[in-house]
């Protein structure tokens, strides 16, 4: 005797947008945020309409992140006349 399952299956999809944002998103910490952030949120959204995954929320997260970092090192550089140097250490 065999059962069968009439029910749906629900299967985890990953959109390669999504893994593409989170790793923009991730990068966009470190280096080029105000290239590697709008697309972040670009692709995360993206990803979301498509999928609907919690990693394209991330991505939009991580973008704006990006941005608002962004935003805060320009003005950091002009209230330092111009000049924004960064000293780890």
């Amino acid at each position: 005797m065999s059962s069968y399952s009439t029910g749906t299956r629900k299967t985890s999809r990953t959109s390669g947008l999504a893994i593409a944002g989170l790793v923009c998103g991730i990068l966009g910490l470190f280096i080029l945020p105000i290239i590697l952030g709008p697309l972040a949120v670009v692709f995360g959204a993206v990803a979301l309409h498509r999928t609907g995954s919690v990693m394209a929320k991330w991505d939009i997260g991580l973008g704006v992140l990006d941005i608002l970092l962004m935003v805060v090192m320009f003005v950091v550089a002009a209230n330092n006349g111009g000049s924004f140097t960064w000293h780890i250490g």
